[in-house]
């Protein structure tokens, strides 16, 4: 089918790396698949990136996705964690790159405002938004795996895939035109004003 495309989501970490599969059958996204890579059980950091690329690899191989779209690392406060996880987002990356899948990078608050209309929700409330969307049975889903479902999903959104739900932006559309000034807010919303 032409308008058949697959996006592969990851949510990566250093502890534990989230994956999803949506596939848009025209503008209507289909679950397709979720889970996690843990590497909890590995010391060694150079092993944990081995695993990462060939998780991903075969994960590839399987859904054979036409692109990828990956949560951008979030920069805290400590430098060699952000470092880390950095690395661990660029082996998917070098997974996907290295069979020729284009690669897309959201912001986390781009993915939680193109799901919830909110940059600030909670993991908690994206995985509930995710699974309503694409009529998961809420159960005990890691919130890894629900939000590199979310990654996918805001790529679709934010590529105008799914143009009736979000605008490219990746905000939710809003049937009212934003105002330009402060004046013009006031004249168009009066009962807004206290």
């Amino acid at each position: 089918m032409k308008d058949r495309r697959t996006i592969l989501g990851v949510d990566p970490g250093t502890q534990m790396v989230g994956w999803g599969v949506v596939e848009l059958h025209g503008t209507i996204a289909h679950y397709r698949g979720m889970g996690t890579i843990s590497l909890k059980g590995d010391r060694d950091p150079y092993g944990r990136l081995a695993t990462i690329f060939k998780e991903i690899s075969a994960l590839i191989l399987e859904y054979s996705p036409g692109e990828m779209a990956i949560e951008a690392p979030f920069y805290g406060k400590n430098v060699q964690s952000m470092l880390k996880l950095g690395r661990a987002q660029g082996i998917a990356i070098a997974a996907a790159m290295s069979v020729d899948i284009p690669v897309y990078e959201y912001a986390p608050r781009k993915i939680k405002q193109a799901i919830t209309g909110r940059g600030g929700a909670s993991k908690e409330q994206v995985a509930l938004m995710v699974c309503s969307m694409l009529k998961i049975e809420r159960g005990n889903h890691l919130l890894d795996a629900t939000d590199a479902l979310a990654a996918a999903l805001c790529h679709s959104y934010t590529n105008n895939i799914i143009s009736d739900c979000i605008d490219g932006r990746g905000g939710a559309t809003q049937s009212k035109k934003r105002s330009s000034s402060w004046s013009d807010f006031i004249e168009k919303n009066p009962d807004r004003l206290k």
